[in-house]
């Protein structure tokens, strides 16, 4: 016989199993997973923690903001020794719950209804601290309390940037948008105005409802990733950590107070609810996602896919792409005569064709080219925006043909489906699949376009193996981004020793996890053969 107390030592360590993903051995109870999974727990919670505190000195704050002023500020933003202390925390606050994360997954071992409750503890530590951290790695925000101003004033965002404003560089945007009218849609627009009127135009408090926004957007994510989930066959619990206590989605949706939260988390629960055949609410729901930031009209065609049926043939298809594409366009056209800006958004949707990010494969083979080409003589600007465009050209293919080729029955369609869930699963997987084409092939990729797609594919399953590690390897990538990106230095203090400081940490310790960690080493390696427990009886 094999004593509980041996069981639960032996689940507990990093032997449990190298990928932690369902074995056999794992802990079935919920106290015994609580116990097991507490470590982890708390050592991202001090991840958080650590964030916060980095947030300090090297976190976003606007030049108007009396904080700037006060004596804890002054100390961690005005000397280099403040600003470096803080990188360090920063740092190893987030490196620390990228670490939480992979460790709860080897602790808990298996997935079962008891761990959720134990995942969800998890998911409430790691984000509520970053609820009162400075915005990191993104100046979304005050770009946000900036548009939410020009719609006090009665200026069309759509067509003025936050440049129209008196002293717009006070409000603290990054000033490669204070030219650039808003992409985002009428629902934001709304929410941006009600923040800047309810904070009296003081910044810090402005703040409050784009973090709350985006802390209700994670709440979603914690709600219907896991019933999307389950509606495929995918396991959970497991889709509950894969993709909402991933630690790119915690800092970029909550720590630098993304919209992309909101408008995630509103997409999703729309196609659970299409999913369930409730059709209207879920159009209802994706195009308030829509009326966030209008990227999510992607996914409307799927929805249509959806409330068709894996039986309908051309007719019917038709039919309710048509009908879900009316519901949708009435909704926004509404709220575009409510506040006077019809579909202006349609006109910003395009990224100013001189941003891009050189791990962009679409925006490095463009500007590289544009570059060549000019060091000749050529038209370097041209080349460059003519590759852009293909690329813009070449994703927009993608989507049509992923949602008119989805199995049904009608002429020149693949053969349908009879399993409506395997119909809904391979639906879902296709609008996966458009969302990537278009990150993929865009010039510039965001560390939270990766959470999109994670979780479109997360509720359709991610296989354990290949398809697993490279979560991992991404995940691990765009921590480091966010990291050694956007940090905020005064001009006085090195930004390049700030940012050696971030890197070399970062990398160190990124490596460390995938080459040094004895616990977290075996999860970015290809399992050879099959780990077993070997469970002595106790003498």
């Amino acid at each position: 016989m094999v004593t509980s107390k041996f069981r639960e030592r032996e689940v507990g360590s990093s032997l449990a199993h190298p990928e932690a993903l369902g074995d056999s051995n794992a802990p079935v109870h919920g106290t015994v997973i609580e116990k097991v999974a507490r470590k982890a727990i708390l050592q991202g919670f001090v991840g958080s923690l650590l964030m916060v505190a980095g947030s300090v000195g090297v976190g976003w704050l606007a030049s108007s903001s009396a904080l700037i002023r006060t004596p804890v500020f002054i100390m961690a933003r005005t000397s280099p020794v403040g600003v470096i202390l803080c990188t360090v925390m920063l740092c190893l606050g987030a490196l620390l719950l990228l670490r939480s994360w992979l460790r709860i997954a080897q602790r808990i071992g298996g997935w079962n209804p008891s761990s959720r409750p134990v995942l969800r503890r998890a998911l409430w530590m790691w984000a509520v601290p970053m609820m009162f951290s400075l915005p990191l790695f993104s100046r979304d925000a005050y770009a946000y309390i900036g548009q939410g101003r020009l719609m006090e004033q009665g200026l069309n965002p759509y067509t003025n940037g936050i440049s129209a404003l008196s002293n717009y560089f006070s409000l603290g945007p990054d000033k490669l948008w204070t030219e650039a009218p808003t992409p985002y849609g009428p629902l934001w627009l709304w929410i941006e105005q009600g923040a800047v009127w309810v904070s009296a135009s003081v910044p810090e408090l402005a703040l409050i409802p784009f973090r709350l926004a985006a802390l209700a957007g994670v709440m979603l994510l914690a709600v219907y990733v896991p019933r999307l989930a389950a509606l495929h066959g995918v396991n959970p619990e497991r889709a509950l950590w894969l993709g909402v206590l991933n630690p790119v989605l915690l800092i970029n949706f909550i720590a630098s107070a993304h919209n992309d939260s909101l408008m995630l988390g509103l997409v999703v629960a729309g196609l659970y609810f299409a999913s369930v055949k409730r059709p209207v609410l879920g159009i209802v729901l994706i195009t308030a996602s829509i009326a966030i930031k209008p990227i999510t009209l992607i996914a409307l065609p799927f929805a249509g896919l959806l409330w068709a049926g894996a039986r309908a043939g051309w007719g019917r298809r038709m039919l309710c792409w048509s009908a879900t594409l009316g519901l949708s366009l009435g909704l926004l056209a509404a709220a575009g005569l409510v506040n006077g800006l019809g579909f202006g958004w349609l006109g910003a949707l395009q990224t100013p064709g001189a941003v891009w990010i050189w791990y962009a494969p679409v925006g490095l083979l463009a500007h590289t080219a544009g570059l060549v080409v000019g060091l000749f003589g050529g038209p370097g600007v041209p080349v460059t925006d003519v590759i852009q465009t293909i690329g813009t050209a070449v994703s927009a293919l993608a989507i049509v043909w992923l949602a008119v080729r989805t199995p049904g029955r009608g002429l020149g369609l693949p053969a349908p489906l009879e399993n409506e869930t395997e119909f809904n699963k391979t639906v879902l997987r296709r609008m996966a699949w458009a969302f990537a084409a278009v990150v993929v092939l865009a010039p510039v990729i965001q560390p939270w376009y990766m959470v999109w797609l994670l979780v479109f594919f997360t509720v359709t399953g991610i296989a354990d193996g290949a398809q697993l590690r490279t979560v991992f390897y991404l995940t691990a990538f765009f921590t480091l981004i966010a990291l050694t990106d956007q940090l905020s230095v005064f001009p006085w203090i090195p930004i390049e020793v700030v940012r050696g400081v971030a890197i070399a940490i970062a990398v160190s310790f990124i490596a460390y996890l995938v080459f040094f960690d004895k616990k977290t080493h075996v999860l970015f390696r290809p399992r050879r053969g099959t780990l077993k427990l070997k469970l002595k009886p106790k003498s």
